[in-house]
């Protein structure tokens, strides 16, 4: 039984889950071979991924493939509604509504793992955080599972570290398919298309300091250079900082960068990254918004202490008036703002990444008696098939090596 606002949404729910099927291709090719091969028939799989169109898609095929499927959010301002209710009505356990409560948001996580999945797909870390806690009695048939986003690899890496990993996971955020194009491309495009839809302002003409300066923030980076906007990266790594002054960025710390920002958007999964002291010196009417999986890069709780009043300007946007007059506005919380104010990565973005999780499920699956509880790279021919797949449903073609370049290529003799 699923646990849905209001299943009276269901069919513009499944509207939506419809039209992204149209601009997936390489998904449905994979649900079309598991519709034949049925590789997951008899097996219980728990989902925590953003409630949204694509998720819905990505959790249809895993049925189609034979699984019983059990679905949550992971993030209480990501689900969709009608979403939810659209992919109930379809068939699949959903437990998910739009603005949960810390314990709601709780209550439907535990209610996804008390079916005693088999597999798991986990964004962010949540579905773990319980297997290893209160809902230890949950995981007793459990193969192993897929992580998504680098927050939940980055938690996942610490328990391998820890040998405190009851299971084998699959790191998916690294997956080659994955974080070039989902990361990058996807997040570059979403957050803006979720800030501009959210403030309805412009971004031409204004200062732009991306937090961050993994594959996100150069995605995030390069969409505001693009619409010309000026580009400050604050960054911890020498690498990635030189990186960013090559592409043409100003290179600073977060100090430095408070004062001149108009737009502030952080990306590192790490907490106070911006805090009172910046929140002390920026801009009347400065943004603050976070493509981070979790509400903790922008510490909302300084800055709600030194604000005389907090109000709503505009859905999604919050305004914090301080002593001195200046307003500075949050938006959707401090939350994952590409979800939690817009509609999350294009179609054709995620197209890959749940096509990456497909396969690493079922590689998961036929190996595990080789597995130990650890942390896994996903095979590199899992990335060549999904690139290849992709490729063809966009009538792309590569060249293929000959014998004699094999043959260069693998030895030293010119």
């Amino acid at each position: 039984m699923s646990i849905v606002r209001d299943m009276s949404l269901a069919e513009h729910g499944r509207m939506k889950i419809a039209w992204v099927q149209d601009f997936m291709p390489a998904l449905s090719a994979i649900k079309k071979e598991f519709e034949q091969t049925r590789p997951f028939a008899g097996k219980k799989i728990a989902m925590s991924i953003h409630m949204e169109a694509k998720t819905a898609y990505l959790a249809l095929v895993l049925k189609a493939a034979g699984a019983e499927v059990h679905a949550t959010g992971c993030n209480p301002l990501s689900t969709q509604d009608d979403v939810a209710a659209g992919l109930a009505s379809l068939g699949v356990n959903v437990y998910a509504w739009h603005g949960s409560t810390p314990e709601e948001y709780r209550a439907h996580l535990t209610q996804t793992l008390s079916c005693h999945p088999d597999l798991f797909i986990d964004d962010g870390g949540d579905l773990m955080e319980l297997l290893c806690s209160s809902c230890r009695e949950f995981g007793d048939h459990i193969l192993g599972g897929c992580e998504e986003t680098t927050t939940g690899v980055h938690r996942l890496r610490a328990r391998a570290k820890a040998g405190a990993l009851p299971f084998p996971m699959m790191n998916v955020n690294d997956a080659k398919c994955k974080h070039y194009y989902d990361n990058k491309y996807g997040t570059g495009q979403s957050v803006w298309d979720a800030i501009m839809h959210t403030t309805n302002l412009l971004v031409a003409g204004r200062t732009v300091v991306v937090a961050g300066y993994g594959y996100c923030g150069r995605g995030i980076a390069m969409r505001a250079k693009g619409m010309g906007a000026t580009v400050i990266v604050t960054e911890i790594d020498p690498i990635k900082a030189l990186e960013a002054t090559m592409d043409g960025h100003q290179v600073m710390d977060m100090d430095s960068a408070a004062p001149l920002g108009d737009i502030f958007i952080t990306a590192t999964g790490c907490r106070d990254v911006i805090t009172k002291r910046h929140f002390a010196v920026m801009k009347n009417n400065a943004f603050l918004s976070n493509a981070g999986h979790f509400n903790v890069e922008v510490n909302a709780e300084e800055l709600a202490e030194m604000a005389v009043r907090v109000y709503p300007r505009r859905d999604e946007i919050l305004g914090y008036e301080l002593p001195d007059g200046r307003t500075l506005n949050l938006l959707a919380e401090g939350r994952l703002v590409n979800l939690a104010s817009g509609n999350g990565h294009p179609a054709e973005i995620m197209d890959m990444s749940f096509a990456i999780q497909c396969m690493s499920l079922k590689y998961l699956m036929e190996h595990r008696d080789g597995m130990v509880p650890d942390l896994y790279e996903v095979p590199a021919e899992i990335d060549d098939l999904v690139s290849k797949i992709k490729l063809d449903a966009m009538g792309l073609k590569v060249d293929t090596l000959t014998a004699n370049q094999v043959n260069y290529l693998n030895g030293w003799e010119v």
